[in-house]
């Protein structure tokens, strides 16, 4: 079956192609704002937005006005892609699946523009990436690339590093079926458990460079303030932006490393398991615990049910979620019996029914195991 693939790879641009880099994702923010204005002021006026291919009209006679001429010195296809993203993220919110398009800031972490492929203005040269406008880039190719490129995307990230992410349409074969299904119960002493007993640890990467990262933010502090003293605009302060992206790349790190984590755990559970049976929590809400917060965010379980999704749609499997409000930590697995809420610090009890004596984590993941499969029977017998 065809499907998208994307692979990621660090760029390594001169000085002169990392100018026109920063230039490029500058104008494509530039027309993201100012047509996300003249949106803006359309629906007030009339009640009604505009549409992508009146915004690209617009944007032909934008590139013929003088003010705005130098529009036409960086990829034309990054800035239709950003008209792009801005008529989906209205399509979106008037659907209710997301909020109201915010204007972007030169100051956001995420820098980056978008590329279309056509007449052969993309391709791989041994160590080099073609691109339209840049030229000949050197990449470092840290997994072979399979398939048709569809587009490109160029990232900037805060560290100062450059990467690109190229999509492509490959053939992915079905994993051979094992028969197998499990439930998983995440959290945040045990980031999975598996209704099999499984545990898989929470490793903390945040937590483990927690001191470091103190360490290097108070330092970015002082310098801030020193900057502030002289007079000294923060973009302008070079010791500022040298520990800015140590600090950045920390971070960076710790992403990295969560990711590798995630993206093993996540391809070790679709090729054993055909039915992968995992809660729908409610992760924005339980953030609102403070005294949980930073463990919540540490663990990413997302990212987790994320990838478990779009890896299980390559490759033949199924992903059912089960409704946040289902109590999997209330019902005995053994008979039924619904014993009610209890505390976190509670990790084992007895049910006082069939006496079976239970793993409140290894419990809940059988409780949600056997919820998924209900659910599937009832949609497969409707």
């Amino acid at each position: 079956m065809l499907q998208h693939k994307a692979y990621e790879y660090r760029i390594y641009p001169d000085k002169k192609q990392e100018t026109l880099i920063a230039r490029t994702i500058g104008s494509s923010r530039y027309v993201y704002n100012h047509f996300l204005e003249l949106w803006n002021k359309e629906y007030e006026e009339t009640g009604k937005g505009l549409t992508y291919f009146a915004c690209s009209k617009l944007l032909t006679k934008m590139k013929r006005d003088p003010e705005t001429v130098w529009l036409c010195e960086v990829d034309k296809f990054s800035l239709q892609n950003s008209l792009r993203n801005l008529s989906d993220a209205f399509s979106r919110f008037f659907k209710g699946q997301n909020e109201h398009p915010q204007f972007k800031s030169k100051k956001s972490p995420r820098q980056s523009y978008t590329t279309q492929l056509t007449n052969n203005n993309i391709a791989v040269s041994g160590n080099y990436l073609k691109l339209p406008k840049l030229g000949l880039v050197k990449f470092a190719e840290s997994q072979e690339m399979k398939g048709r490129i569809l587009n490109v995307t160029v990232r900037r990230k805060p560290s100062g590093k450059f990467f690109v992410s190229i999509l492509c349409e490959e053939e992915i074969c079905e994993l051979p079926k094992t028969d197998s299904a499990i439930g998983i119960d995440l959290g945040i002493t045990d980031f999975a458990v598996m209704s099999d007993g499984t545990r898989n640890d929470n490793n903390h990467f945040t937590r483990q460079m927690e001191e470091r990262l103190r360490r290097e933010q108070r330092k970015l502090a002082r310098r801030a303030l020193i900057a502030e003293k002289i007079g000294i605009r923060l973009s302008e302060a070079r010791n500022y932006q040298k520990q800015r992206r140590k600090v950045a790349r920390l971070y960076e790190k710790v992403a990295n490393q969560r990711n590798g984590f995630l993206n093993k755990l996540s391809t070790e559970i679709v090729k054993n398991h055909d039915i992968i049976c995992i809660e729908d929590l409610n992760v924005k809400g339980m953030m609102r615990n403070h005294k949980l917060a930073k463990s919540i965010s540490d663990v990413s379980w997302t990212s987790l049910v994320s990838k478990l999704q779009y890896k299980a749609a390559w490759y033949g499997k199924e992903v059912i979620r089960i409704s946040r409000w289902f109590p999997s930590s209330q019902i005995c697995s053994e008979c039924g019996h619904k014993d009610g809420k209890k505390p976190l610090h509670v990790r084992e009890w007895t049910c006082p029914v069939c006496h079976a004596h239970h793993d409140r984590d290894v419990n809940a993941a059988r409780n949600i195991l056997a919820e998924g499969l209900r659910i599937r029977a009832l949609t497969l017998g409707s």
